[in-house]
């Protein structure tokens, strides 16, 4: 049976990777990359010469078309993002849908695990962990507040990403929203509401801050330094 395997990479620390995936980024005939120029750096460290095509959130219809033509073709692929697992928070999961409507059976569709920011941040958080809500990147701008908002009044810890560009305005947003609905008796946010930020997991300058959310935004706002990489943002419930 054709397979297409969905293969987690590392977030950062090419030795976090697993026996299981190196066989399988080997064995299989094409690896779809959100960006090869990337992927190549993994590939090379682990000599692994299979040929890779570009699949990212910008891919058309034509290349879209391509792969599931690989696929009627007998050839098996493996899927990976730039760090992590593929379809979490990634447009891969658009072409697991549409291979699933196309093939149904007739393609096997398997899970390579392995590292992923949302897990490994949430490991190392202190916070429960048995129930949360993960929203993936917020909006820009419209119905950001609302969600944020959503956030602070949720009784789960709520996990989401955030890019170096765009943190320290989300930051500033909580803290004020948070404020503003304490003194709310409509709402429920408490002052015992914590922040965890887990920036660069796994890399050289990884680094976790822990506090109230008026000591964490404090901390970024003063240190600008440390405002770099991806960001996990977890907080905790009511």
């Amino acid at each position: 049976m054709t397979k297409l395997y969905i293969t987690a990479t590392p977030i950062g620390n090419l030795e976090d990777i697993s026996l299981r995936a190196l066989r399988i980024l080997k064995e299989v005939d094409f690896i779809l990359c959100e960006d090869t120029r990337v992927t190549k750096k993994l590939l090379n460290k682990y000599e692994i010469k299979t040929p890779t095509i570009s699949y990212h959130s910008f891919s058309g219809k034509i290349k879209t078309d391509k792969i599931l033509e690989l696929l009627e073709e007998e050839k098996d692929l493996a899927l990976v993002s730039d760090a992590g697992t593929p379809t979490i928070s990634d447009p891969g999961f658009q072409l697991v849908s549409q291979v699933r409507k196309k093939f149904g059976e007739k393609v096997e569709i398997l899970p390579i695990p392995g590292a992923s920011a949302l897990s490994s941040a949430l490991s190392v958080s202190g916070l429960p962990s048995d129930t949360f809500i993960f929203y993936g990147f917020l909006p820009h701008k419209k119905g950001k507040q609302s969600i944020i908002n959503e956030i602070l009044e949720s009784k789960r810890t709520s996990v989401f990403y955030e890019s170096p560009h765009r943190v320290l305005k989300t930051l500033k947003m909580i803290q004020e929203l948070s404020i503003k609905n304490e003194s709310n008796p409509k709402h429920s946010v408490g002052q015992g509401k914590e922040i965890v930020i887990a920036r660069e997991l796994t890399k050289m300058f990884e680094q976790v801050v822990a506090g109230n959310i008026g000591k964490v935004s404090e901390y970024f706002e003063n240190n600008p330094d440390k405002v770099k990489g991806e960001f996990v943002i977890i907080i905790s419930g009511n």
